[in-house]
């Protein structure tokens, strides 16, 4: 249950920060006292999904702001030494990818049983929703066509870029997408529908396949300083359908600005092919069945507020899914009516830790 997870979290917490702050103090590094990524909901999604690690804000002993990521069990070490190992391929990958920067690494290692990972706080004058629709629109745009621009056509790039970021191909999708429906254990038709859509158009996926693409590009997870993009979790990168990355966004954007969603699906539909805006189509499926499984999965786990806000969303993102596969605009009245709900539900810590992501 809910409080099992949260106690269990906030064992882990503290026992980690105990071992991490003499560590920090001897590499001169300080913590700050706010640390919003270690509260809310933080407990109940990590032991769904991944390892355990710290994702905590400090600073350098010249006051540089800086992002601390530390954990001692495997998961969570993987988790941080595979991001670095992306970030390195990204640096040296010889085949278009340039558009994109990451925070600076100031230190990396293992120290008494913890692997430390501290990088560069990119500050930004305008969080990305703050910013006009067009610059929005802009931005985004310009990171998908970079992602575009790195396309594993070759058996020796496919062969050097796999072993690192890891690829998905149609019949992955196609599979993952009926376990996921499967898994969810509705009786609702649309994830049943959605699967077999995918399944149905394997051709279309893979002829947008082996592209380079940020399966998690949200605004939480880049920042932008001086016209610059700056991805900070490079670990959800992959090569798969092109129109994988633009599908997380879209759907996010249901619900934080729904105004830009269409935009992106119109400019599909304006200047690429009816296959690509299929693509799109399918790859935004894809990712609700795996929105929906995620929820659905976490609500066995919660009780109170948190139970009844993992069914809101459930419910929430079901019609999405419904609204995507019969090619319908989300109403506003159900966005509006699940933003207040969502809104009533959360607790204060969760409602900080999001207003520091965005």
């Amino acid at each position: 249950m809910e409080t099992d997870a949260t106690q269990a979290w906030e064992a882990y917490r503290e026992r980690l920060l105990a071992k991490l702050r003499p560590v920090l103090a001897s590499l001169r590094y300080t913590l700050d006292d706010e640390q919003p990524h270690t509260q809310g909901e933080r407990h109940v999604i990590q032991a769904v999904g991944g390892g355990r690690k710290l994702v905590l804000l400090g600073r350098a002993a010249d006051g540089m702001s800086v992002v601390v990521k530390a954990a001692d069990e495997p998961e969570g070490v993987r988790e941080i030494e595979h991001e670095r190992a992306c970030r390195a391929i990204l640096e040296r990958i010889h085949f278009a990818y340039g558009a994109f920067s990451a925070p600076a690494e100031l230190f990396f290692g293992k120290r008494d049983g913890l692997t430390l990972s501290v990088t560069e706080f990119i500050e930004q004058d305008q969080p990305f929703l703050g910013r006009t629709i067009e610059d929005q629109f802009g931005i985004a745009l310009a990171a998908f066509k970079a992602q575009e621009s790195a396309h594993a056509t070759t058996a020796a790039h496919r062969a050097w870029v796999a072993r690192t970021f890891g690829e998905i191909d149609a019949a992955q999708y196609c599979a993952n997408a009926r376990a996921y429906a499967r898994d969810i254990g509705s009786e609702n038709p649309a994830f049943a529908r959605a699967a077999t859509l995918l399944c149905e158009h394997a051709e279309t996926l893979d002829r947008y396949g082996s592209f380079l693409t940020h399966w998690d590009f949200l605004p939480q997870n880049f920042r932008i300083r001086d016209g610059k993009l700056y991805l900070l979790d490079q670990s959800s990168l992959r090569f798969g359908n092109k129109y994988e990355g633009w599908a997380r966004f879209v759907n996010f954007m249901e619900l934080y600005n729904p105004a830009l969603a269409r935009a992106f699906v119109r400019y599909v539909a304006d200047n690429r092919t009816p296959e690509e805006t299929l693509s799109l189509k399918l790859m935004r499926a894809y990712r609700l069945l795996e929105l929906v499984l995620h929820h659905a999965l976490l609500l066995p786990r919660t009780s109170g507020n948190l139970h009844a806000l993992s069914a809101a969303r459930i419910a929430f993102w079901t019609t999405v899914l419904e609204c995507v596969l019969d090619d319908r605009n989300v109403p506003e009245a159900t966005v509006e009516a699940y933003k207040a709900k969502r809104d009533a539900l959360r607790s204060d810590d969760e409602k900080a830790r999001q207003k520091n992501l965005h």
